[in-house]
Parts: structure tokens; C-alpha cells; sequence
């Protein structure tokens, strides 16, 4: 069983930075995608960034809100998955999900972070 623990959530101001961590634990080879999943106050879930390994290749995926803002990565020594944030606006507030999956598709999250950002 996969287990997803976030860290690094808080609160900044209107273009602060802030960098969330994910160790991720049981991985499997039935697991080949990671990311980050956004759910804004009344809103569903989202997917924000999004990581495949796949054999011979990597492909990344932002959603257009956070593109060439956001950075996601992956350190596999330390088994961390990262989403670096920067240019932070209130628009971004809302909880952060640490997710992994297969094939671009999650099934499973951790607990969460709130991000807060204050005009």
C-alpha cells in the first residue's frame, strides 16, 4: 500500500514562494505517475502538476493556471516528490494533495496541506 505524507504548506503573501515536500512510501512498479492535486475553497479537485515515468521517458504536465510557476519533481533517492510555488496570489490558496497513480491517473492521495496567501 502506497503512503503519501505532505509538508510544507502555510502562509504567504501575494508573490511569495513556498515549497511543498511529499515522501512517498510503498511504491510499486504498478506506479508510474506522481503529482499534485489542487482543491480551491468550493471547488473539486484539480489536477495541478503531474509526473510519468514510464520506461525510457518522463513527461510533465501543468494546468495553464500554474504553468511556469510551479515546478514539480521528483527525488527517487529520497523518495520526495516537490512542487516548488512561486508567484503565489490568493487565487492559489486552497489545499494541496500529494497523489500517485498509474498512467496519468490517481488513486491515491495523501492527507493534505493548506496554502494561504494573503493580498
Amino acid at each position: 500500500e502506497v503512503h503519501l505524507a505532505e509538508s510544507g504548506g502555510g502562509s504567504v503573501s501575494t508573490g511569495g514562494s513556498l515549497t511543498l515536500s511529499c515522501v512517498v512510501n510503498g511504491l510499486t512498479d504498478n506506479f508510474n505517475t506522481l503529482g499534485w492535486v489542487r482543491q480551491l475553497p468550493g471547488r473539486e479537485r484539480e489536477d495541478l502538476a503531474v509526473a510519468g515515468y514510464y520506461t525510457g521517458s518522463e513527461y510533465t504536465y501543468y494546468d495553464d493556471s500554474v504553468k511556469g510557476r510551479f515546478t514539480i519533481s521528483f527525488e527517487k533517492a529520497w523518495n520526495t516528490l516537490t512542487l516548488q510555488m512561486n508567484g503565489l496570489t490568493p487565487a492559489d490558496e486552497g489545499m494541496y494533495f500529494c497523489a500517485a497513480g498509474a498512467w496519468g491517473r490517481f488513486n491515491s492521495w495523501g492527507q493534505g496541506t493548506r496554502v494561504t496567501v494573503s493580498p
